[in-house]
């Protein structure tokens, strides 16, 4: 099976950052000029979490303009998620959105804990609890909750390909687990 290019970019890009002393995106003036006059081509959306500690543009060799990213705690998808990843897949032409978890994941140990957690945190919580159920090991509950947030993406019709992957914090690998599936047409 012929992989998609943009996900060899991404691929490429990560063993690029496992190698590298520094980082290898390309944020030169130069491209921040041409961006500003000529737009924005992100060759893929990366939807991941809040947490500090992932950088998809680092973790992807990635520089300005070459992707759209979106983050929120635990990287689940709302309203305003998927509209971003509409956005980027209907006006910016992007083929390929990959929900990007990982390993020590902050907001999956909440949910794992059962701890009971109010107001709009609350509402996250809930989201991965029942995205992970009675899961008890916290990696099996990343990417269960990485699965989850790829089947939201392609139930509400976003025509890209959808893949789910998990980020290791502690050796900055990425591991693509699965492919969701080419959306149907979008919904308007």
């Amino acid at each position: 099976m012929n992989e998609m290019k943009e996900l060899q970019r991404l691929r490429e890009g990560n063993k690029r950052y496992l190698a590298a002393e520094s980082p290898l995106g390309d944020v030169s003036p130069e491209l921040r000029e041409t961006t500003a006059r000529e737009g924005q081509k992100p060759y893929a959306v990366i939807v991941t979490c809040s947490d500090s500690r992932v950088i998809p543009e680092s973790i992807f060799s990635a520089g300005i303009g070459e992707l759209f990213v979106i983050r929120s705690a635990g990287f689940t998808i709302d309203k305003t998620a998927l509209g971003s990843i509409e956005y980027a897949v209907e006006h910016l032409g992007v083929k390929l959105v990959v929900v990007l978890g990982h390993t020590h994941c902050g907001a999956v140990g909440t949910a794992l804990a059962h701890e009971e957690v109010h107001g709009k945190l609350g509402a996250i919580i809930n989201e991965i609890s029942r995205a992970i159920g009675q899961e008890e090991d916290a990696d099996r509950a990343v990417e269960l909750n990485v699965k989850h947030s790829c089947e939201v993406i392609v139930k509400n019709g976003i025509p890209a390909e959808v893949f789910g992957a998990v980020y290791h914090i502690d050796t900055g690998k990425v591991e693509f687990k699965y492919k969701v599936a080419l959306a149907p047409n979008s919904h308007k």
